[in-house]
């Protein structure tokens, strides 16, 4: 069955290539119909003249509604009057959890600038913004830059992304309600027109099925409320029962959605399921910042600005007259006041008008009523075993994304059959296609809009053992994946891990480098489920180590990513009660905190691996932590502090015998009391570590040291 690649929106192929970034919009359905009005109200949305900040255009619709498309049709058709480029996030993961604005900002800052320096995470302070969405900002000045944000959840996750920067524009889309921005007229999503409706039908389903039953065709795209995911599903049963007749398919949908939303029979745990969908457990929070040993609390967040009339997701859109959406949202102050407070695109500045935002939305679900679940029970119902556990298991995968490698790891099967398996989940409209990787490998999603039914089918049908077996081969085809890489990379960095299967197998340096960096958000995201998991940190444990090997040798490993993984064996260390690694791993997280100059946060850190290291002895690493917050002092001019820490990180090297540390730490100490202007101790300690380096034959330091010791006798014989 031939279906049609043309689109039926008659300005989709508008000459956009100019831009880039397009390659990471998701790829969207091959074939699109309708949403001429909607699309005609976001051009003409776009074209009002923009006042002060960057202009927001929200698209709201219910899950399945078919926003996501639209969006991408939309940035498509309007990328080259954006030449800095189109940018993309998704700020809902499929399993309803929130994506934090600060991530997103760091995503979006690698995708504007790759050779950008990520900030560190960190929480706010003193009321100011983290500092991942104030480099956004500033980078985002004076650009042209089209930024479409999937699926936001509220307000909160958009106000700190938005910079002082007209020239610039974000498309959200949202379940809804979405409040709190000022100068929102949404645009509404409901279900495609009857024309657009047939149309789809038609082209999905093929042949004369559609055609010769207009009125059958017609009742279906009511029952399915004539939303684009509900349609697609139903069209992938009629192409999978070819001696069904339309009227039929509407019949089996009916009952379907009947079943679905029927009480359960007393007494029947299986059919005992809540009535609406809900979302899985919510994840792990991440690792809090650590100050003095205990963990930072998060400052309270300010009071919400008043929520305007809700977006809400029901209401259709003529087709033919693009009606207005709701009332604009009330700003936090009125008056606009926001927009002159704070304004400029440096850090500073735009930090100051950013709005304090509400609450954190919940999930909208998708009812049990809902014509979608209906039409997804059907379809699933016509999938082979090995499809319907593939569909499953991937629910597993991190960020619910994978691609035949990891496809195949979750089931055990060759990669070529989990491929082919893929791509028939996606020809059904069961899996959504993203962009491909570098190396042009196929990558599929999980729609959010399935996940929680998915997951329910999953913990129904398999057996908890398989699941866990799933996640750990996932883990382990990860690890051999990224020490392959670490190998190809550099092969005198250790031996090489068993080579892969053909289908697996990374063929160069410059495939390993690009698979780690392609790969990177979603090896993270699949460290961070296991570890939040808790139940298989030796598999996590031995990813995490693979990858702090393995991405400094990309050369572009960001010091963010570095930090979440030291965050991970923090996490890991704690649980399993051992305090050396804890240690460890705070001392790395300080050393990340020093490289980026945030000093105070640093000598947190070093002050609780102090305390690790104290609970087990380990003097070597209780010198380090103690060097480490002298050093910390020393930055932010507190010479009396930084001259005590090192000297009893001095005092612990020489217990310990080691010759160099106690020289270097005698040098630092003498600084010390020179910024105290207590010039005979210094001139003292001095001379202790030129005695050191003699003994220990070191040119090179007595040279360093003895250039510091003249400067000073030089500037106290000049007064000083």
């Amino acid at each position: 069955m031939a279906r049609k690649t043309a689109t039926m929106d008659p300005g989709s192929d508008a000459p956009a290539g100019l831009a880039p970034g397009l390659e990471r919009l998701p790829a969207g359905p091959t074939l699109f119909v309708g949403r001429r009005s909607e699309l005609a109200a976001l051009r003409a949305a776009a074209a009002r003249p923009a006042s002060g900040r960057c202009p927001v255009l929200v698209l709201a619709g219910r899950p399945g509604s078919g926003r996501t498309a639209l969006a991408v049709r939309f940035a498509r058709t309007t990328a080259a009057d954006y030449p800095d480029g189109v940018l993309f996030a998704r700020l809902s993961a499929p399993d309803g959890s929130r994506v934090p604005p600060a991530r997103a900002a760091r995503l979006l800052l690698e995708q504007l600038d790759p050779e950008a320096a990520v900030p560190l995470p960190g929480a706010a302070e003193d009321g100011r913004d983290e500092p991942g969405c104030v480099a956004l900002r500033a980078a985002l000045a004076g650009r042209r830059v089209l930024l479409v944000l999937d699926d936001v959840r509220d307000a909160g996750q958009l106000w700190p992304l938005l910079a002082d920067e007209p020239g610039c524009l974000v498309l959200a889309t949202t379940a809804g309600p979405l409040t709190g921005i000022e100068d929102i007229d949404p645009v509404i999503l409901g279900g495609l027109d009857r024309p657009a409706s047939g149309e789809l039908l038609a082209d999905l389903v093929g042949g004369t099925r559609i055609s010769c039953d207009p009125v059958g065709g017609a009742d279906l795209a009511e029952a399915c409320a004539s939303r684009p995911a509900a349609l697609r599903l139903m069209a992938g049963w009629l192409r999978a029962s070819p001696k069904s007749a339309v009227t039929e398919a509407v019949r089996e949908l009916h009952r379907a959605v009947a079943e679905e939303s029927a009480p359960p029979v007393k007494g029947d745990t299986a059919a005992a399921e809540p009535a609406v969908e809900s979302a899985p457990a919510k994840p792990v929070k991440p690792v809090t910042p650590v100050k003095d040993g205990k963990a930072v609390k998060a400052g309270k967040p300010g009071k919400p600005g008043k929520p305007g009339k809700p977006v809400g997701a029901e209401k259709p859109v003529n087709a033919e007259q693009p009606q207005k959406g709701q009332e604009k949202g009330e700003t936090a102050e009125k008056g606009g006041k926001g927009d002159k407070e704070g304004k400029g695109t440096g850090a500073a500045g735009a930090a100051g008008w950013v709005k304090p935002a509400p609450e954190p939305a919940e999930p909208v679900p998708v009812p049990d009523t809902d014509p979608l679940i209906g039409a997804f029970t059907l379809l699933y119902r016509t999938l082979p075993p090995a499809r319907a556990r593939m569909l499953r298991a991937l629910t597993l995968a991190p960020a619910q994304t994978a691609d035949p490698r990891t496809a195949s790891a979750l089931v055990g099967c060759p990669v070529p059959e989990a491929a082919e398996t893929l791509a028939a989940l996606a020809e059904r409209e069961l899996l959504g296609e993203e962009a491909p990787a570098e190396d042009g490998t196929p990558r599929y999603r999980v729609p959010g809009r399935l996940y929680p039914r998915l997951v329910r089918l999953r913990e129904r049908e398999d057996r908890p053992t398989e699941t866990e077996l799933a996640r750990a081969r996932l883990l382990e085809r990860l690890v051999r994946l990224t020490d392959t890489a670490r190998a190809l990379l550099d092969p005198a960095s250790g031996p090489a891990p068993e080579p892969l299967p053909a289908a697996l197998r990374l063929h160069s340096a410059a495939h390993a480098r690009q698979w780690l960096l392609g790969e990177r958000e979603l090896l993270l995201g699949a460290v961070a489920d296991a570890i939040g998991q808790g139940d298989l940190d030796g598999s996590a444990g031995r990813l995490v180590t693979a990858l702090l090997r393995a991405l400094p040798l990309t050369g572009a490993a960001a010091p963010a990513d570095l930090y979440r993984l030291h965050e991970l064996v923090l996490t890991v260390a704690e649980r399993n009660g051992r305090p050396r690694r804890a240690s460890a791993a705070l001392l790395n997280l300080g050393d990340l905190q020093v490289a980026a100059g945030r000093w105070e946060q640093a000598a947190g850190h070093y002050r609780a691996a102090l305390e690790h290291a104290r609970a087990v002895g380990d003097e070597p690493l209780c010198a380090r932590a103690l060097e480490g917050a002298a050093g910390c002092h020393r930055a932010l001019g507190d010479a009396v502090r930084a001259a005590d820490w090192y000297g009893r990180a001095l005092g612990l090297r020489q217990s310990l015998g080691d010759r160099a540390a106690e020289a270097r730490l005698l040098a630092r100490v003498a600084e010390a009391h020179t910024a105290q202007r207590r010039f005979e101790e210094a001139d003292r300690e001095y001379r202790a570590a030129l005695a050191v380096l003699r003994r220990l034959g070191d040119e090179r330091g007595r040279e360093a040291v003895g250039a510091a010791l003249a400067d000073l006798r030089e500037r106290v014989d000049g007064g000083w």
